[in-house]
């Protein structure tokens, strides 16, 4: 007769509005606790996450023992697995002032101090594919050649998570270590057919077309931002689903001084998404529709608070909480999509499942 093995469970550091968190759920593992430093993350990660505290802290002052002790946990533990998907900012490809996300590039160094203290079963990071081209300034290198040292099979690559059933296109970096069987860990692709934006949005999905500047005001949140006379006139000018700029770009009253003579730079600024192909990426400035291909397919308006969270793969009774529609947008764009995320917790089970 098998002997049924414990329930894995995990703590999430950086935690965010709990989209890997979420995913890991859906996948069956006791999600123990989410930690992050901002405090707007505490109301959305509590009402979604169930049965897992919020601890509010600075990675860089909380100590081992000070978790061990708030969570009751144990060294050597083959049923933990300890993620961190650190804000990734510094590492991004995208050019942005990193002038604020700084003190963000040694998280990963941070987190490593947790994975040493507690030897936990399985190590997930989840980041930006910059970690990985920069391995040795990230510190990704060295927590690698440690892994191994401590008898950790390291499975690590970039994913697309368009290939795991999230309708948006995102390429993230994944490392899974395991010392709990002698295989490594990789994702299976959950779908044959990539799932698209008609898929998950428009009428047909429970999405009714709205203005721009329309507020919900219920938790659906199908609220979007306002835009100005001038940038409607632009998008009227702006081809349905996945049109570019360039339909206003002859436009000497409509096009902007930036643009001229650069019809070839930065075309997703004011474009739509195509119905037919998963969304770009998902940003925290997905609200804009000068931040990025963040028109919806026909509507001249940019997409709402739910479209976007939909696009990150979370379901529809997700609730999120924030100050703000940017504050909102910015726990959405964040995320893990927890499509994927729950594609990890499967292949961590699976494994476990086959430990003898």
């Amino acid at each position: 007769m098998k002997v049924r093995k414990p329930r894995l469970k995990a703590v999430d550091f950086f935690c965010g509005g709990g989209g890997m968190s979420y995913g890991m759920l859906e996948a069956g593992i006791n999600v123990l606790a989410g930690i992050d430093y901002e405090p707007n993350c505490k109301q959305t990660y509590e009402h979604n996450i169930t049965g897992a505290q919020f601890i509010k802290a600075d990675v860089f002052e909380l100590q081992e023992q000070e978790l061990e002790d708030k969570l009751n946990l144990t060294k050597n533990d083959d049923n933990l697995i300890l993620i961190g998907c650190s804000p990734c900012q510094f590492w991004s490809i995208i050019n942005t002032d990193k002038t604020k996300s700084t003190k963000s590039a040694n998280l990963l160094i941070e987190f490593t101090r947790f994975v040493k203290h507690f030897n936990p079963g399985y190590v997930v990071v989840e980041n930006v594919p910059g970690v990985l081209r920069q391995k040795k300034e990230s510190g990704l290198e060295d927590f690698i050649i440690w892994l191994k040292e401590n008898d950790y099979k390291v499975h690590f690559e970039v994913h697309n998570v368009a290939e795991y059933g999230v309708p948006q296109s995102r390429k993230r970096f994944t490392l899974i270590a395991n010392r709990v069987t002698d295989e490594s860990i990789d994702l299976i692709k959950s779908v044959e057919r990539k799932v698209t934006v008609r898929d998950v949005l428009g009428q047909v999905n429970g999405f009714p077309e709205i203005k721009d500047g329309h507020k919900d005001k219920t938790d659906f949140l199908h609220t979007v931002a306002s835009i100005s006379e001038v940038n409607k006139k632009r998008l009227k000018k702006v081809a349905k689903d996945g049109g570019d700029r360039l339909g206003f770009a002859n436009d000497t009253e409509l096009q902007l001084a930036c643009f001229e003579g650069k019809d070839n730079s930065f075309k997703d600024t004011f474009g739509r998404l195509w119905w037919d192909k998963p969304s770009p990426t998902i940003t925290t400035k997905f609200f804009s529709i000068s931040n990025g291909r963040f028109v919806h397919p026909d509507e001249d308006r940019a997409l709402s608070l739910r479209e976007g969270a939909t696009l990150q793969s979370f379901p529809k009774e997700y609730k999120f909480y924030g100050t703000s529609t940017s504050a909102i947008a910015r726990l959405i764009g964040n995320a893990v999509p927890p499509q994927y995320a729950k594609c990890i917790g499967e292949a961590i089970i699976n494994n476990h499942l086959n430990a003898v």
